[in-house]
């Protein structure tokens, strides 16, 4: 029967078979327009909020009032970036905002790792329930729980200070935390028990199984975690504001809350004159600059650690 098919297959008419590829090649076409246009789509909304940051803050004063001029400005008005790097303070909103996104990025790639590693690998009485209350803490929003948070951390003298940020991130806490419990879970889980076993003839502890050879394999989810981490530590306002109460310990993005009296004492009382969308949109620009550029410079394993662990699945 298969030497009979494969002979009729050969003899069909040319037309036929011109047909089946004609056929073939049209589905490949379509899929992979379908496929471009809803990556074009995405790209395009999450693109043009950039590209209108960046035209706007070249703007003039005139620019804005004119109803002709959208993306291409007059001209490149290149005074409303020092404006706003003067009025955030840059350089020390900047180290501020340093200090929270990577103490606290590398504070619960640690943790996490360590939680994920035991929930995945160790058994023990009450393991399930204890990652549901893991679950748990994620779903609740963390503006529920701030006010009883701010009283523990006003009694331990943490007000005006970087430690509700970095402290919790070292057990396991923090912005997110129990998202990258389930990230490092999730990787360890498809990992052969035989590294394990193999560690455990040799005498390796749990601990030591987890440091020498879990931890150096999860590359991967570590990237994903502390990319993740050091992001939203950077994006948040919420828990800096609630936290925070001094100017010199501002981060960037709770600069831009006060950037109209900052600029105010920047230009002696005309900020009023000086102070217009563009200038807004400038000082966006330079708090968005850093994580682009990190992203820029990590794209490539940023993305391979995303297929690597499975996160969008």
């Amino acid at each position: 029967m298969a030497v009979v098919s494969q002979q009729w297959v050969q003899r069909r008419p040319v037309w036929l078979r011109d047909t089946q590829v004609f056929r073939r090649r049209a589905v490949t076409f379509i899929q992979r327009a379908f496929t471009y246009i809803v990556l074009i789509d995405i790209a395009f909304v999450f693109l043009v909020p950039i590209f209108y940051i960046l035209a706007t803050s070249l703007k003039t004063a005139q620019d804005l009032t004119d109803p002709t001029i959208v993306w291409i400005p007059s001209g490149f008005f290149w005074i409303n970036y020092p404006l706003a790097f003067l009025a955030m303070n840059y350089p020390r909103s900047l180290s501020n905002s340093l200090w929270i996104s990577l103490g606290s990025a590398f504070g619960q790639t640690v943790s996490c790792a360590f939680v994920g590693y035991g929930f995945a690998r160790i058994r023990f009485p009450g393991r399930d329930l204890l990652f549901a209350l893991v679950l748990f803490t994620f779903l609740v929003p963390p503006q529920t729980i701030i006010v009883p948070l701010f009283i523990l951390y006003k009694n331990l003298g943490w007000i005006n200070s970087y430690n509700p940020f970095i402290v919790p991130s070292f057990f396991g806490h923090g912005l997110k935390g129990a998202l990258f419990v389930v990230v490092f879970r999730q990787f360890f889980k498809t990992q052969p028990w035989e590294l394990e076993e193999a560690a455990r003839i040799d005498g390796a502890s749990a601990f030591a199984t987890w440091w020498r050879i879990m931890l150096p394999m999860s590359t991967a989810a570590i990237v994903v975690v502390f990319l993740f981490s050091v992001v939203w530590h950077w994006n948040d306002f919420f828990e800096p504001f609630i936290y925070l109460n001094r100017m010199e310990h501002f981060t960037l993005p709770m600069r831009l809350s006060v950037l109209s009296p900052s600029l105010d004492q920047v230009t002696g009382g005309q900020a009023g004159d000086l102070f217009n969308e563009a200038l807004v949109m400038a000082a966006v620009f330079l708090v968005i600059l850093p994580p682009l550029a990190i992203y820029m410079f990590t794209q490539r394993f940023f993305v391979e650690s995303i297929d690597r662990t499975g996160l969008v699945e």
